[in-house]
C-alpha cells in the first residue's frame, strides 16, 4: 500500500508541474534535426518583383558540420556552401573560386533568401546561447502549443534581442518561431506546416519564413525526402568535396 501511494504522489507530481522549457525545446529541435541527417530540398523566394525556386541536396552533422549543394537552376548548380565548427565557406561554380564567410556576415541573407546563413547551416544553438522560459500555452491552427520565450545570454553570439518558439503539445513539433531585434521589433517568424513522414520521423514538411522587415518578402522550403541518423562519409566536409566539380 505504501509503494502503491508513493507512485500515486510521484504520477500526480509529474502531470501538475510541466516540463521545462529547455526538455521541450531540446526535443523539439532534436526531432527535425536528428544526430545526422541528409536530404533534397526546394526553396521558393517570393518578392514584389520575381521570385526564384532553388533544388538543394544537404548533408548535416548536428551543429557542427553541413555541406549545401544547389542542383537548380543550371546556372547556380554546382554552388556549395560548407561549415566545419565555427567556419564556413560558400563555393562558386563559374568561377572555380572559394570564399569564407565572417562571423560577422552569418547573419546575412543566404543567397538572397529571407533565411540567413546561420539558418541553413544551423550555426546557433538554442540551448547553449539562449535563456529559455516557458511563458504560457497557445492554440496555433486547432493546435495547441507551449509558448516559450528566449533571451539571449549576455556572451553568445547572436544579434536577436529575442525569441518567441510555439511547440505543438501532442508532437513536440516545432509550429512557429518569431525573431525580434535587440529593440523589440519583429523582424521576421517561420511558421512549419503539412507534417509528413519521412522514414520513422514525423516532421513539417514546408517551412516559411515571412520577412516582416521586407513587406512582400518571404521565402518556402520544401522537403522533398529526407533522411536521419545515418552514417555520413566525413570526406563530404572537406575542400575536395567543397571544390569538386559536380
Amino acid at each position: 500500500m505504501k509503494l502503491l501511494k508513493i507512485f500515486l504522489l510521484l504520477l500526480v507530481s509529474t502531470s501538475v508541474y510541466p516540463q521545462t522549457a529547455s526538455e521541450i525545446i531540446r526535443k523539439s529541435e532534436d526531432l527535425i534535426k536528428g544526430n545526422t541527417a541528409h536530404g533534397t530540398f526546394e526553396m521558393i523566394i517570393a518578392t514584389p518583383d520575381y521570385t526564384r525556386t532553388l533544388k538543394m541536396e544537404s548533408w548535416w552533422v548536428g551543429n557542427e558540420k553541413a555541406l549545401i549543394v544547389i542542383k537548380y537552376p543550371n546556372r547556380e548548380a554546382g554552388n556549395k556552401t560548407l561549415k566545419i565548427g565555427n567556419e564556413m565557406w560558400n563555393y562558386l561554380k563559374n568561377t572555380e573560386t572559394t570564399i569564407k564567410i565572417p562571423p560577422s556576415m552569418m547573419l546575412q541573407s543566404w543567397n538572397g533568401s529571407d533565411f540567413t546563413n546561420d539558418d541553413l547551416v544551423r550555426e546557433s544553438n538554442l540551448a547553449k546561447d539562449y535563456y529559455q522560459k516557458l511563458i504560457g500555452e497557445d492554440e496555433l491552427n486547432g493546435v495547441k502549443c507551449w509558448k516559450i520565450e528566449l533571451i539571449p545570454k549576455p556572451d553568445a553570439p547572436v544579434v536577436w534581442g529575442k525569441l518567441y518558439y510555439w511547440v505543438r503539445k501532442d508532437d513536440y513539433l516545432p509550429a512557429k518561431v518569431e525573431y525580434y531585434d535587440e529593440k523589440g521589433k519583429l523582424v521576421r517568424y517561420i511558421e512549419y506546416k503539412e507534417i509528413k513522414k519521412f522514414g520513422k520521423r514525423n516532421i513539417p514538411s514546408v517551412w516559411v519564413m515571412h520577412n516582416v522587415a521586407k513587406k512582400g518578402h518571404s521565402t518556402t522550403i520544401k522537403i522533398i525526402d529526407m533522411e536521419f541518423d545515418i552514417n555520413i562519409n566525413n570526406r563530404i566536409f572537406t575542400f575536395r568535396e567543397l571544390e569538386r566539380g559536380d
